[in-house]
C-alpha cells in the first residue's frame, strides 16, 4: 500500500493506494471458466490505536483500489495504520507518519 497523510488545520487527509487484484467472480477466462472471486472485504484505519475507519468492500471495487478520507484528532508525528483482509484470507497493514 501507499500511503500519504497530511494534515491541515484540524483535519488529516489520507490517502491511500491499495494493490490487489479485485476479481469480482463474474468474469471468465479465455477458456469461458469463470475466473474465482478475490476481493477485499474489510478494511480500517486507526491512529494512536483509535479507529479513524471501517469500511467493507465487495466485488464491486475496481483492481488496486483508491481511498480517500478525514478525520479530526490527528496531529503531526502521529501514526495513521492501515488494514485490510480479503475473502481468500490475505491481508496487509501498511503505516505513514502524519506530516
Amino acid at each position: 500500500m501507499r500511503i500519504r497523510a497530511a494534515l491541515a488545520g484540524d483535519e488529516t487527509t489520507v490517502r491511500v493506494l491499495m494493490a490487489h487484484i479485485m476479481e469480482p467472480g463474474t468474469r471468465k477466462d479465455a477458456s469461458g471458466a469463470l475466473i474465482p472471486a478475490h476481493f477485499i472485504q474489510d478494511v480500517e484505519a486507526t491512529s494512536n490505536g483509535k479507529s479513524v475507519l471501517k469500511a467493507m468492500f465487495s466485488g464491486s471495487v475496481s483492481q488496486n483500489p483508491f481511498l480517500s478520507f478525514k478525520f479530526k484528532g490527528g496531529a503531526k508525528g502521529d501514526k495513521v495504520v492501515v488494514k485490510w483482509s480479503d475473502n481468500k484470507g490475505d491481508s496487509r497493514s501498511d503505516e505513514a507518519t502524519i506530516g
